[in-house]
């Protein structure tokens, strides 16, 4: 399967790379990883690794190819990837370039005992179109699956997880204010992934994905 691999390193809270742009290494490319698990993960047992204590040596995003881009200006256009926040591009490498950035900033929040890295794969992606955002708004309908790495091995620490993660979209004159204000579709998609991976990582339940009503349950049903 063709695929977008991302991948970030982190250490002492920061980018190795002083804030340079994440390399993308090829479709085979291994799981980034620093230094060795600590000595309270028990080898090979999934539950060993305690998920709200924890710190990420390094992230791994993946945005596979075969999940489909509709660039239909519709209210709920079918499709896996719907974005409208970057010039008409690989849209694929865009939402990884999102990922990376909100995945990076909301891990070096998290301080734990136990290294680890945190390997993503992107599910789902649906952002509003440009007649969504601009007349009755919607729902950022956003999904990966995360799972805990040994950042020497690669070997999982936790079972791998489905994270629903929407988010309200604004339409209309609040869709313009919020522009205005510097709030575009893209930085409250970032701020918000980085939360949501905060409370991954700190809160034993996780996130809880909020009920956005009717336009929520029909936008996962547009496949």
């Amino acid at each position: 399967m063709k695929r977008i691999r991302i991948a970030v390193l982190l250490a002492m809270g920061g980018l190795v790379s002083a804030c340079a742009a994440p390399t993308v290494p090829g479709n085979n490319a291994p799981l980034s990883s620093t230094g060795a698990a600590a000595e309270q993960i028990t080898k090979g047992t999934p539950d060993a690794a305690p998920l709200t204590d924890v710190h990420v040596k390094a992230i791994t995003i993946t945005v596979p190819r075969s999940l489909t881009v509709s660039e239909a200006n519709r209210y709920i256009p079918k499709g896996d990837i719907v974005w409208r926040g970057d010039p008409i591009g690989d849209r694929h490498a865009q939402v990884a370039a999102i990922f990376a950035t909100a995945i990076t900033r909301g891990a070096q929040s998290v301080q734990g005992a136990v290294p680890v890295a945190l390997d993503i794969e992107v599910a789902r992606f649906h952002a509003l179109t440009e007649k969504a955002r601009y007349s009755v708004g919607g729902v950022h309908n956003i999904s990966f699956e995360l799972t805990l790495r040994d950042p020497a091995t690669g070997a999982a620490l936790s079972e791998t997880r489905l994270v629903q993660a929407d988010l309200d979209g604004f339409g209309g004159q609040q869709a313009i204010n919020a522009d205005a204000r510097g709030q575009t579709q893209k930085v409250r998609i970032t701020d918000h992934l980085a939360e949501v991976i905060r409370q991954e990582l700190t809160r034993a339940e996780g996130f809880e994905n909020p009920r956005l009503g009717f336009v929520q349950a029909m936008n996962k049903r547009q496949k």
